[in-house]
């Protein structure tokens, strides 16, 4: 029990981090995006590449947040007939959408190394000539994080199983 609470514990840090890290994209894009529209609108004279980095960006974000907002239970759950069903059928219910999450995130993981290390890794972009692989890889990168952290989600739902009800309601 102790491994599962220090393994736990350093997953959750290493999302953390890795989410913080990737909302510093965020400012830059902020003033990219501004810089951008006034230069467009006033001026008549766009940051040349403003688009594709924008996008980079954006990916980066998105890609390296999605483990962090699993952690904080962020996604959009409906729970309107789960909510109402036994603990034990709550718990298994848990442990089966969480398998299921896992196999997704692992053809997510795959499928996005095979196309970030496939004949299409040397593609760069159109206006600023930015290579794509440390972007794709991206892909692969943030489904591990998901992975592990649906991964703890599943052994916290199996202890739930096998613990019983606390307080009548199953912790998730």
């Amino acid at each position: 029990m102790q491994l599962f609470a220090s393994t736990k514990k350093v997953i959750q840090r290493l999302t953390f981090y890795v989410c913080a890290a990737s909302m510093f994209m965020l400012v830059p894009m902020m003033f990219l995006t501004t810089i951008d529209v006034i230069g467009r609108a006033f001026f008549a004279r766009p940051v040349p590449g403003a688009v594709e980095l924008s996008e980079y960006m954006l990916a980066v974000v998105i890609l390296l947040g999605l483990a962090y907002t699993q952690q904080v239970k962020g996604h959009p759950r409906v729970t309107l007939i789960v909510s109402r069903l036994p603990w034990r059928l709550q718990a298994l219910l848990e442990i089966i959408m969480n398998l299921l999450g896992m196999f997704i995130i692992f053809i997510v993981i795959w499928q996005g190394y095979l196309l970030a290390t496939g004949r299409m890794s040397t593609v760069v972009s159109d206006v600023l000539r930015i290579p794509q692989l440390p972007f794709r890889l991206l892909v692969s990168v943030g489904g591990a994080l998901l992975f592990l952290e649906l991964l703890v989600d599943l052994a916290t739902a199996a202890g739930n199983l096998f613990k019983g009800p606390q307080g009548g309601k199953v912790k998730m």
